[in-house]
């Protein structure tokens, strides 16, 4: 079997779905998941000739990192927690356009860069709305990359742009809603 960020269709259903819509009220998991999505990516580089479940777990631990920055070090979570999410979000949507260069491409590398750079920024200027805007991206991209490998479910990869802008904007609006609720009103 083939090392993917697949492997586990359920759980990237269950993390977006959380992340989509209840990503600011859990900031804790928005940066385990930058954590474990970093350490997904990272460790067939890093343990090239591990097992699996090994980098699975190495992956777990770096997720459970970002879940102690978070509560520990708001603040640098913050900025490693926006700067993974940006930079995630970024480099998924520059894929397309990179056709089969993918992560080798220095394109996809400097996509991220930006991207997270940008995502570091507004988690920290605007830390609130950023959030909201940032975990309804993510979420809406785990759901997506957690989608077609549920057999049965027709989710062409030409339907994936449109249906996270769709599950971004719905992750937005209820996020939203709900902050605005408990937000008092400027005067």
């Amino acid at each position: 079997m083939l090392h993917s960020d697949l492997l586990y269709p359920l759980i990237f259903l269950l993390v977006g779905l959380l992340l989509l819509l209840l990503g600011r009220k859990l900031f804790w998991l928005f940066v385990a998941a930058a954590g474990f999505i970093v350490g997904m990516k990272a460790a067939p580089y890093i343990l090239p000739h591990q097992s699996e479940l090994f980098m699975l777990l190495a992956a777990v631990v770096l997720g459970l990192v970002g879940a102690l920055l978070a509560i520990f070090l708001q603040k640098l979570a913050v900025a490693l927690g926006g700067f993974v999410a940006g930079g995630y979000v970024a480099a998924e949507l520059c894929g397309p356009l990179l056709g089969r260069a993918g992560v080798e491409s220095p394109v996809a590398w400097l996509c991220f860069v930006i991207g997270g750079i940008l995502g570091a920024i507004l988690m920290l200027a605007f830390f609130n709305w950023a959030l909201i805007i940032l975990s309804s991206l993510y979420g809406a991209q785990w759901i997506v990359r957690g989608l077609p490998v549920i057999r049965g479910l027709p989710t062409p990869r030409h339907h994936s742009p449109i249906l996270l802008v769709i599950l971004a904007v719905i992750g937005i609006a209820v996020q939203a809603s709900s902050y605005m609720r408990r937000s008092p009103p400027v005067a």
